[in-house]
């Protein structure tokens, strides 16, 4: 299986480019749901240790459907599909210039969520357009153990977040744990309260948004990733949602920069404008960088291929 290992800001990738299972023809997000229902077990095997990480999402390449688009790609983790991948879609630009398939420019690639185009601006520099975002409820509260009523708003940036402001936790790196315990409570409890999209669909995501001490930062974060594992990067998802919210409060101009910082320090600069549905686009440009290109080898007597599992 070849594959290309990049990190965008901390946050890292792996791009499958062969080897993958077969996933027949039709629309990307029937292949989709083809992955997540008969091949988890790649999934596991690529992305779970020994062969992975637990921060790592993987990118199958695929077939577009699309023939404007330069790709197809479908963003997982190791136990679910993603819809789209903010991080991810920065780790396959800089992937695919790599291995010289694009150059300087913007391209369209299709995703699962829709159609994004990314735009290289150098070797390590890329503007993600996302999907159409959009906040569809404001202020809802959830009883939570341990921590009570607590309240946010729910997004949709190509995924769908819980979004808190300001944090309940201080967002600093020695509570990581702590606010990793304390997100997994509220997705578990809004998805058993029914919060979630206009038609159902469960929060995967949970974010913690507060102040940042540093000067010219917009605002800090914390992310819990569907997999529990929190994410390195300031999560381009996560930022279209957010930016979905300010817009809807009035808290942001079109085409004005911000820039947003994750809970390890590293940054996104993000804009929006008008979308054409009632919600806005997102810009989210950030940096990654390649780390390793390599052939992955399945022995089947080797009793971790699919990964390990506790």
């Amino acid at each position: 299986m070849h594959v290309i290992d990049s990190h965008t800001v901390g946050e890292p990738t792996r791009v499958i480019l062969d080897g993958g299972p077969d996933l027949g023809d039709g629309p990307l997000a029937e292949r989709a749901r083809r992955l997540q229902d008969d091949h988890l077990d790649f999934c596991r095997s690529v992305l779970r240790e020994p062969r992975g990480q637990p921060a790592m999402v993987g990118a199958l390449v695929v077939p577009p459907t699309d023939p404007d688009c330069i790709a197809g790609v479908i963003f997982f983790e190791a136990d679910m599909l993603l819809g789209m991948c903010g991080h991810g879609a920065m780790g396959l630009g800089v992937t695919l210039a790599h291995l010289g398939r694009i150059s300087l420019g913007n391209y369209a690639i299709e995703t699962p969520a829709g159609i994004i185009d990314v735009t290289l601006h150098d070797t390590n520099t890329v503007t993600v357009t996302n999907v159409e975002s959009r906040r569809v409820r404001k202020g809802v509260s959830v009883d939570v153990e341990g921590l009570g009523s607590v309240k946010g708003d729910v997004a949709y940036g190509g995924n769908w977040f819980f979004i808190i402001e300001p944090s309940p936790i201080p967002l600093e790196t020695r509570n990581i744990g702590w606010l990793a315990s304390a997100a997994a409570a509220i997705r578990a409890s809004a998805i058993a309260a029914g919060i979630g999209g206009e038609d159902g669909q469960p929060v995967d995501h949970v974010i913690f948004h507060d102040r940042s001490d540093r000067h010219n930062i917009h605002s800090r974060s914390f992310v819990l990733c569907p997999d529990d594992t929190y994410d390195r990067s300031p999560c381009g998802t996560g930022c279209s949602a957010r930016l979905a919210c300010l817009w809807a409060d009035g808290r942001i101009a079109p085409d004005e920069e911000i820039t947003l910082e994750s809970i390890i320090g590293s940054t996104y600069r993000a804009s929006c404008r008008p979308g054409p549905s009632g919600g806005i686009v997102p810009k989210i440009t950030g940096k990654a960088w390649v780390m390793a290109e390599s052939q992955l080898l399945f022995h089947e007597d080797d009793p971790y291929r699919r990964g390990i599992s506790l």
